[in-house]
């Protein structure tokens, strides 16, 4: 990326968020980062706005910041998200709502949004995040990873709509991190997980940022469309 150009993180307070922001400013680049609480990142190149994901108002004002800071915007990473472990049967309508409002209504809007700022500059990167848990449909996790099924469809048909504006939109599909979203998970299931992965080890936050790195790239405008999964899961 060059030193120019605007990035958005979504959840930049904590966890995998708050690591990218906090990359990608030691890079010089500006960083506008969106979360419900204020973030902890000191730096020059970061703008932080708090607002709720589940508050359209919200997300607006977010993007009214960012015309009249920066005027445009380059790169959008909706990675915001919550997760729950709950078997079918025991899974409360409140649960579900929260989930498919925040990892998919958020994502959602906010590429919506980003899109009506790229497409000026007949340019954009927007990278969505998916999960392992998708292709190996695991027990417990229906209505998370049927929220992420539906970012991984929502990714690639926004990216037909949006390739003719210059913007590309990939999704990546982590593999377990040790951030918050998973501490509530039981050992016994993680590690179960894990083992059903090629590559047998926690992912690491510098393992999404290469990634992130690789779609974002100006030389990727041919990739768009695609989900990349962590540690050799395949669907």
């Amino acid at each position: 990326m060059r030193n120019n150009q605007v990035l958005l993180i979504t959840g930049t307070s904590r966890g995998i968020g708050k690591f990218l922001a906090e990359k990608y400013c030691e890079k010089g680049i500006n960083v506008v980062g969106f979360s419900r609480s204020n973030a902890t990142i000191n730096s020059d190149y970061y703008t932080h706005v708090v607002g709720d994901i589940l508050d359209e108002g919200s997300i607006k004002n977010c993007f009214g910041l960012i015309k009249q800071k920066f005027g445009q915007l380059d790169v959008l990473i909706n990675n915001a998200g919550v997760a729950s472990m709950n078997h079918t049967l025991l899974t409360p309508y409140k649960t579900l709502e929260n989930i498919f409002k925040t990892n998919f209504y958020g994502s959602f809007i906010f590429s919506r949004e980003a899109a009506k700022l790229m497409r000026k500059k007949n340019f954009g990167r927007i990278i969505n995040f998916s999960t392992v848990a998708v292709p190996l449909n695991l027990e417990g996790e229906a209505v998370y990873a049927s929220s992420k099924s539906a970012i991984e469809t929502l990714t690639k048909i926004m990216a037909k709509e949006l390739a003719p504006f210059g913007i590309t939109v990939n999704c990546i599909g982590p593999s377990p991190i040790m951030t918050d979203l998973i501490k509530v998970v039981p050992k016994d299931k993680i590690d179960e997980l894990i083992n059903k992965q090629a590559v047998k080890r926690f992912a690491q936050p510098d393992d999404v940022y290469h990634v992130i790195n690789f779609f974002i790239d100006e030389k990727s405008s041919l990739i768009t469309g695609q989900t990349i999964y962590l540690a050799g899961i395949f669907k």
